[in-house]
Order: C-alpha cells, then sequence, then structure tokens
C-alpha cells in the first residue's frame, strides 16, 4: 500500500525487464491476432519525452497495453519508461499495483514523474483519466484531458519535450452509453451506495460488454475483438521552457490548448485514413 513514507527511489526501482519480458508472449498474441494492432510514428521519438496520450477501453484499456508492446519490441526491456497510474490503485488492490510497479507503473504524483525525468527515462501520462477512458461512446472520437495542466507544468519544469500518442479501436471494444456520475453521487448521500465515498471513482458508466452484457460502475470486463490503431505524433517543443514558463498560468494554459488542439487534429486525421 502507498503511504508517506513510499520511496521514489524504491518505487522506480520495482520495475523488472525480466518480468515484463514473461508477460510479453501474450501480450504479442493479443497484438497480432486479437486486436490486430496497427502502429505508426515510432520514428517521431526522441531520446527522452514525456509520452501524452487519450486513452480508451475502460479499465481494460486494451490501446495502453497495446501501446507498450510496440516500445519494448522497439527499444528493448532495459530502456525505461514508467506510467503514471493513479495511486488509488495502491489501496484497493495491492496485486494489481505490484504487477503494475514491475511493468513500470508509479502513483500519479509529481515527484514520482519528476524523479523519472532526472533519471533519464521517459514518462507516459494519460491526462484524462477515468473520465477519459470511460467517455460515452459517441465521444470516442474526441480528446479529453479534463483541463489538467500538470503535465504541461512537468513538461516545462524539467525541459522535456511532449510526444502525444493518440489512438483509435480501443473505446469500440465495449459500448458505453452515458456516466451517471452524479447520479451515483446522489445515491451517496441517500446512504444507498456506502461503498462510494470511500472510493469515489470519478466516474459511474452504463455500458454494454463482457462479461455482463449490460454493467453499471467502472467495473472490469473484456474487452472483444477490435482493431486498434496507434500514432505516436511529432514531438511538440514549447518556445519557453523551464521553472518560470511553469509558473506562469496563461502560458501553461497555451501549451495546453496546443497540445489538445494538436492530438485532435491528428485524431481526426487516424479516424479518416482508417
Amino acid at each position: 500500500m502507498l503511504n508517506s513514507s513510499h520511496s521514489v527511489a524504491a518505487a522506480l526501482a520495482q520495475r523488472d525487464p525480466q518480468i515484463i519480458a514473461s508477460l510479453m508472449p501474450k501480450w504479442e498474441w493479443a497484438y497480432d491476432h486479437y486486436f490486430q494492432t496497427r502502429t505508426d510514428g515510432w520514428h517521431h521519438v526522441p531520446k527522452q519525452a514525456l509520452f501524452v496520450g487519450s486513452h480508451n477501453g475502460g479499465l481494460a484499456a486494451p490501446d495502453l497495453v497495446m501501446l507498450m508492446v510496440d516500445w519494448f519490441r522497439r527499444f528493448g526491456y532495459e530502456r525505461p519508461i514508467y506510467g503514471l497510474m493513479h495511486a488509488k490503485i495502491w489501496q484497493v488492490n495491492t496485486d494489481l499495483a505490484k504487477l503494475a510497479s514491475q511493468c513500470g507503473a508509479v502513483p500519479a504524483q509529481p515527484k514520482f514523474a519528476i524523479a523519472a525525468l532526472q533519471r533519464g527515462a521517459s514518462v507516459l501520462v494519460f491526462p484524462g483519466g477515468a473520465q477519459d477512458v470511460f467517455r460515452p461512446y459517441h465521444q470516442r472520437h474526441k480528446i479529453q484531458l479534463m483541463e489538467r495542466t500538470g503535465f504541461i507544468k512537468l513538461a516545462l519544469r524539467e525541459n522535456v519535450p511532449i510526444v502525444p500518442i493518440i489512438s483509435r479501436g480501443a473505446h469500440e471494444s465495449f459500448i458505453v452509453l452515458d456516466n451517471c456520475y452524479e447520479h451515483a453521487k446522489w445515491l451517496n448521500q441517500q446512504g444507498l451506495l456506502p461503498w462510494f465515498k470511500g472510493i469515489d471513482p470519478e466516474v459511474f458508466p452504463i455500458y454494454l460488454g463482457l462479461p455482463w452484457g449490460l454493467a453499471i460502475g467502472p467495473l472490469p470486463h473484456i474487452p472483444w475483438p477490435q482493431k486498434i490503431y496507434t500514432r505516436v505524433c511529432a514531438p511538440i517543443r514549447f518556445e519557453h521552457m523551464g521553472r518560470d514558463a511553469a509558473k506562469d498560468n496563461a502560458y501553461v494554459k497555451q501549451c495546453y490548448k496546443q497540445v489538445v488542439d494538436q492530438m485532435q487534429t491528428a485524431l481526426d486525421q487516424l479516424v479518416a485514413s482508417t
């Protein structure tokens, strides 16, 4: 379980190339056969970057796993990349958190991302979080980073380029009908969802998916086969970098809009071409 004494260095050290290698055969089978993944743009990847994605497909997030298959195939298991994962996972599922840590996940807190970048590693972040990964089906082709600008401040502060990653297909491996989060909050206030307050999943989707058929809430599910297309976009290097730039809120918002606009344009082009 994550706590205040959790060591940043220890968290980074949990990444285990041997564990990753042992999982790759299953991931590669899913990549080649189950999702028939298609990808391009990997020539854009610099030596180090903050990779920023919009992810899809609920808790299964198959586009994330397929992305990591691409990384390991191209760069091997030793070149480090750390993915920022919601810190609640370390509280609610220690077994899953342990496996994720061995594959390179660290809590989505600035100190972990900063430490990874300062050690020369790349970092992967999905700023849209649960709202993004459970966005309704009719919004599946819309970039939703939820106005969260922490990743912009991180890139500016640590003077690293942002490499956007977009994909399509995974959000069609299940169908989110709507997000009933506000209704769930009301039910919690009436005492009908006693577990909600302690966890607060930030979303409460109604969706169609395996094995439940119709499911309510952010439940685990099995994605059905669906071709996934992933594109790594050209690096974005902002005109002004450094700590002062990261403290300029107006400039941070300007950079955020630039990233979202470029990601939306790239996603529109990917959808049109596939």
